[in-house]
């Protein structure tokens, strides 16, 4: 018979063994559990590649490089988040590029400055052949199939359109599909969130009678309307007057982050009313309220948002190269699949997170190509910003001359007055020189 001292250790040795047992069966079924997640957010984006809202790679291709392509290899950008080899990574299967010039440019040469940007978008996407190009839903969709990135130019902020409709319209021509209405300066005719800016301040008229025509322009080419960056009242304006669905391309939620970029619960409640769609911006301080964020925060906001107005109004539209500050663990593009991992462990569906990823965004752009397609017999709006309301000292006013001999006289500028003064001195000169040399 065994003694008490004898089965006590015995039995110690099996616990230990035991405990043993469990640690490595826990630690192999973490193992697995990871794995498998992974396994299915692959899979999941493999089969729902990512549109993402909005990126400001051009704006740094600008910053860093002059706007030089021949100086950069897009595969892989040192200094940046972006690259053509972490989109792959990242599963980003469409980038909506934005072209912003500050609010500097406003009043002076921002329509220079945007085509300038424009330009090196354009180029990027065509020279480059794992991108493409596109400016329509079914373009978008075709590329998926040939397996490229497809491009979508947006226009970042209305000041870029000099109050201009003819101004809108080339940008069309050119490719553009989405504008913000406001970046972070207001314009004459609509509202920003942002009081960096001290312009174009009004009382109780968020969107004025050109920017309700601007945003009927827009509805009548198939422009996506961008309301990030524009103040509420000046949102909650366009949604009503907009016949086509509206997007926030990156703007996050209010209640989880009280940030003037960010969306109330009333504004997303009207967002869903009109079919529209706020694709969530990863930038820390509109996460957090700080320079600090993670995942789970991020997470955080889309379970918030789903929980107010359904799976069927979210995207994605990261900011970067636009932003300063990321999350921990979403700090470049290659990083979406950590987002979408969390979210599966949060038991979102397959079904939300295709729509999440892409169908959303299909579904507004289709809606606003069917919109265009219904207003395709309205003419090109005529509609003229009044001067008084642009007080642009750069705005030429084009007037005839005045006929020969009429008793009419224009009343000559300061700038006449100094160039006849100027004139005498010149004239005098010229004919001293004149007489000396023959």
């Amino acid at each position: 018979m065994l003694s008490r001292k004898c089965l006590m250790s015995t039995s110690r040795g099996f616990w230990i063994k035991s405990l043993g047992h469990l640690v490595v069966l826990s630690s192999l079924c973490c193992f697995i559990s990871g794995h498998s997640e992974r396994k299915r957010t692959d899979d999941l984006m493999s089969k729902y590649p990512l549109i993402d809202g909005h990126n400001d790679l051009a704006l740094q291709l600008r910053i860093l490089h002059s706007n030089r392509l021949s100086q950069v290899d897009l595969h892989n950008i040192s200094k940046v988040a972006t690259d053509i080899n972490r989109l792959k990574a990242g599963r980003v299967q469409a980038q909506m590029f934005a072209v912003y010039v500050l609010c500097g440019a406003q009043e002076k040469d921002a329509v220079r400055l945007t085509l300038e940007q424009i330009d090196v978008v354009r180029r990027m996407c065509t020279e480059y052949q794992d991108f493409e190009l596109v400016k329509s839903a079914k373009e978008l969709r075709d590329s998926e199939r040939r397996h490229k990135i497809a491009c979508l130019i947006s226009v970042e902020g209305g000041h870029s359109i000099d109050s201009s409709l003819p101004t809108l319209r080339m940008f069309y021509q050119l490719g553009v599909r989405s504008m913000a209405l406001t970046h972070t300066c207001n314009t004459p005719w609509a509202e920003s969130s942002s009081k960096l800016h001290n312009v174009y301040q009004r009382h109780n008229n968020s969107l004025t009678h050109f920017g309700k025509a601007v945003v009927e322009e827009m509805n009548r080419l198939g422009m996506l309307v961008d309301l990030s960056h524009t103040s509420w009242d000046t949102a909650s304006a366009a949604l009503k007057h907009s016949k086509a669905p509206v997007i926030f391309s990156h703007s996050s939620s209010f209640t989880m982050c009280n940030h003037d970029r960010n969306v109330p619960d009333w504004l997303l409640r009207d967002l869903k009313k009109k079919h529209g769609l706020i694709m969530v911006n990863f930038h820390s301080n509109f996460i957090s309220c700080s320079n600090v964020a993670n995942i789970s925060l991020v997470a955080d906001h889309f379970d918030h948002i789903k929980k107010e107005i359904g799976a069927e109004s979210i995207g994605i539209g990261g900011d970067y190269e636009g932003a300063v500050r990321f999350p921990q663990g979403l700090e470049d593009v290659s990083k979406y699949p950590a987002l979408f991992q969390e979210l599966l462990k949060r038991n979102w569906t397959e079904n939300e997170l295709a729509n999440v990823l892409r169908n959303n965004f299909l579904r507004v752009f289709e809606e606003v190509e069917r919109v265009r397609d219904q207003l395709s017999l309205n003419r090109p709006s005529e509609v003229q910003i009044p001067l008084e309301e642009v007080h642009n000292p750069c705005r030429l006013v084009l007037r005839p001359p005045s006929p020969r001999g009429s008793s009419i006289r224009s009343v000559p500028s300061r700038a006449q007055h100094e160039t006849k003064g100027a004139l005498v001195p010149a004239m005098a000169l010229l004919l001293s020189s004149l007489v000396f040399t023959a």
